[in-house]
């Protein structure tokens, strides 16, 4: 145990006990997500946009694990507006044993790309929640990990702070490929968008936009919670 622990004793964000920030009994509360098509937002087996629902750059998947409630919202919340790297680490790993315990769809060889902040943001909060979780899940999953596949190209509101049709405005041009990238798309391999949480699915839509304009052929959208 380090002088950082002593001092500052690591205690569950659902219950207060001491030991892990999402303690077993917190985590058992949560609830699976509820997927949904992205394109119609009614129920989907597996997150899969419906056939009769997609269109050239649609998302082909988009899976999410938890729920947004409980232990697991109150870590979310922590890692984007207070700066918890060991948080992100912890929900990561046990993200990663949610994932190979429950789920059997997702793709055996992949290449994971984050969801990029804007740099100025990005600077501001210290480190990107969705970089940081994403280089664990891709290493304990076995995927290929490519933090600088995308760009943000500007500055946005918070999807949280908006509504309706505010959230996919808010996002138009908001991603671009990386210059060097396009190795990503020719190889073939699935590409995994990872972000922390599935609310509308803009974010994720609007950088699928990008990936398949280039070229991709399967896109899958995964977060922790929905």
């Amino acid at each position: 145990m380090g002088l950082l622990d002593i001092l500052f004793p690591i205690s569950c964000l659902g219950c207060g006990n001491e030991g892990k920030y999402l303690c077993n009994p917190c985590l058992s509360k949560v609830g699976n997500a509820k997927l949904f098509c992205l394109e119609c937002h009614k129920s989907s087996i597996d997150g899969a946009t419906h056939a009769k629902c997609k269109r050239k750059r649609s998302i082909d998947f988009a899976y999410a694990t938890w729920d947004y409630g409980g232990v697991v919202r109150k870590a979310i919340l922590k890692l984007k507006y207070n700066f918890a790297y060991k948080i992100a680490e912890e929900l990561a790993q046990e993200f990663v044993e949610k994932v190979k315990r429950d789920v059997q769809i997702l793709p055996k060889n992949a290449i994971l790309i984050p969801i990029p902040l804007y740099k100025l943001r990005e600077n501001w909060r210290g480190f990107n929640q969705a970089e940081e979780m994403g280089k664990i899940i891709a290493r304990n999953l076995g995927w290929n990990f490519q933090p600088e596949a995308l760009i943000r190209n500007k500055m946005t509101t918070p999807q949280a702070d908006l509504k309706g049709k505010e959230r996919s405005t808010n996002l138009l041009g908001a991603f671009g490929l990386n210059e060097g990238n396009s190795q990503l798309i020719t190889n073939n391999l699935p590409l995994v968008l990872f972000d922390d949480v599935l609310t509308t699915g803009s974010t994720l839509k609007e950088a699928c936009k990008v990936l398949k304009r280039n070229g991709a052929k399967v896109v899958w959208g995964l977060t922790i919670a929905a």
